[in-house]
């Protein structure tokens, strides 16, 4: 395993002014050091269909997981599966919770997202993601520093104290100018609803329309002042 200055060594030597700003070189590293051992966590979000593009080049049959809360749009699961079919030999795992919806309202109370949104988010994405982890060493994040001040220092290789893991993130200095600009050049498909002013898209009832690029992640949990799932600190 590398020491933590060696990944800081490793992520200053990408090339980021490549043309895909440095993200397939890191793509490439990560599967040959990493291997099997690596999962990437994709939300099917206009990143991730980026990202998927540069995966299925790198290692066509990579385990892609896809934490499946129960309560995401409908558009969601049809993108899901145009990517199968436009990718059909990579690993498409829907991870589920322990808890059905209806299991966690007899349990927790009904729409938990709305009495306690942390602890919705707790048991429906990061302990399933802790469990698709628990068997690997590194898994792969779509985040970019564009999207949010809590992630504009984050780096291509990040120690992962949350989930004990390493975090790679390949897309850290593409502009939502630079997905879009992706996806059309290559006919990509792509979530309907960024068509319909959705930028971020998580759960259904804890995401709204946004019609602004000033935080593309504010139609989240809008009125709340949470701001992240807790995948990612």
């Amino acid at each position: 395993m590398l020491t933590y200055t060696a990944w800081d060594q490793y992520s200053l030597s990408f090339e980021k002014d490549d043309e895909t700003k440095g993200a397939l070189s890191v793509l490439r590293w990560a599967y040959e050091h990493y291997g099997h051992e690596i999962v990437y966590a994709c939300s099917f979000g206009i990143e991730g269909i980026v990202l998927l593009h540069f995966i299925q080049q790198v290692k066509s049959n990579a385990k892609i997981v896809f934490l499946d809360t129960g309560l995401h749009f409908p558009e969601t699961y049809e993108t899901i599966e145009k990517i199968k079919q436009r990718f059909p030999d990579l690993q498409i795992i829907m991870k589920k919770p322990n808890l059905s919806v209806d299991e966690q309202g007899k349990k927790y109370g009904e729409e938990l997202w709305k009495t306690n949104p942390n602890e919705c988010c707790r048991l429906r994405k990061i302990v399933p993601l802790e469990e698709a982890l628990r068997e690997g060493k590194a898994w792969i994040s779509g985040l970019r520093r564009e999207q949010s001040q809590s992630r504009s220092k984050t780096e291509f290789i990040n120690r992962d104290n949350k989930f004990k893991s390493i975090k790679i993130c390949p897309l850290i200095y593409w502009t939502w100018r630079d997905v879009w600009r992706y996806v059309s050049k290559h006919q990509l498909p792509y979530n309907t609803l960024h068509d319909k002013g959705y930028p971020s898209i998580g759960c259904q009832p804890c995401t709204s329309p946004l019609y602004t690029e000033e935080d593309l992640r504010s139609g989240r949990w809008a009125g709340t002042g949470k701001t992240e799932c807790g995948l990612h600190e």
